[in-house]
This record gives structure tokens, sequence and C-alpha cells, in this order.
């Protein structure tokens, strides 16, 4: 299955594709790793989806996960399932409020903390923006995907999501080992 996950910032992107990636045995991948070259410098689209497919090629699971609806956008061809975490703006602020430090985007949390503000300006932005971290990019991008697709209002039905995933999962691997015993 290869899975992608779209939302506003806080809306609980990582932690969700971690856990279901956790369950697929692959590591998840995060949009950051490949929109930017050095600092706050986008990369070209075009660059960061090569980078991206190249992750999907030949592999029967990924789990993706980001704001980027350019990005997303160019993936869903690919994409078995996607999921949209829309819990709300005050959620997703309560979320970045009580986000742990993140080594790999800040050299430290003091570096971090220090980002917060501005942080909650953007996460609360959402439902106005018109860009491709906006709500209505996001919507059109759910609302136009004709695959098995997710909207997520509630952070408590995360669990619910990873938990299907991972039976599937389990039933998709333990057909494989009784199909090699027959074989």
């Amino acid at each position: 299955m290869r899975l992608l996950i779209i939302g506003n910032s806080g809306s609980g992107k990582t932690t969700l594709a971690r856990r279901i990636a956790a369950d697929l045995g692959v590591a998840p991948v995060s949009m950051d790793s490949v929109a930017f070259a050095e600092g706050t410098q986008r990369r070209s689209v075009r660059e960061s989806v090569a980078a991206l497919q190249a992750l999907w090629h030949d592999r029967a699971h990924g789990v993706i996960e980001g704001c980027y609806a350019d990005i997303a956008e160019a993936l869903l061809p690919a994409c078995d399932r996607l999921l949209f975490l829309n819990p709300g703006v005050a959620r997703c602020v309560a979320h970045c409020r009580q986000r742990p430090w993140e080594p790999d985007k800040f050299a430290s949390a003091a570096e971090q903390d220090a980002h917060l503000d501005a942080l909650i300006e953007w996460v609360r932005a959402y439902p106005e923006r018109k860009d491709e971290y906006g709500l209505a990019r996001h919507r059109a991008l759910f609302d136009t995907f004709a695959g098995d697709k997710r909207e997520l209002r509630r952070p408590e039905d995360y669990a619910v999501i990873a938990d299907g995933i991972a039976q599937e999962n389990g039933r998709r691997l333990r057909g494989r080992s009784a199909c090699h015993r027959l074989g």
C-alpha cells in the first residue's frame, strides 16, 4: 500500500505516518525532507516529486506525509490511499503547542520554541490560505482523488484507521505466507 497523508501543520500527520509506517515495516517520509534545498529555499516541485517517486519505486509499501498540495497532487496517481487529517485549527494549534522538540528541523528546543508564534499564526491562516498549504487545496485534492480515501476530523479516529491498516497488512502478509507454502 502506498499511503499519502495530507493536512494542516499540527493535524497529526507525522505521528500517524510514523505509527502506520512502523506497522508496515517501512520508514515514513515527510515531504519536508524533499521540499527544501537549503534553509527556506523551496526546491522545484518537479525535483521534490522525483525524489519521492524514487522512494516509492519498486516498493509495495510507503507512507508519505506533508502539507504541500503541489507535491501531493503529483503523487496521487501512484497512491493507493489518501488520508486527509482535518481536526480543525484549534486542535492543530494545541498540537503545535504540545509538539516535542524536532531535532531534524531545529538545532535546539529553544530554537524551535522561538519559531512557535510564527507557526501558530501560519496554522491559524489555514482556512483562508489559497496556496498549496491551505484548506482549499487540500479539500480539492481529497475531492478529486478517486481511490480509497478518508477525511479524519477527530484525532481519536486516527488510531482506528492505523489499527485497520495494520490488520489489513497482517492479513496480506499471512496470505502471502500461505501462498509461498502452497507453491
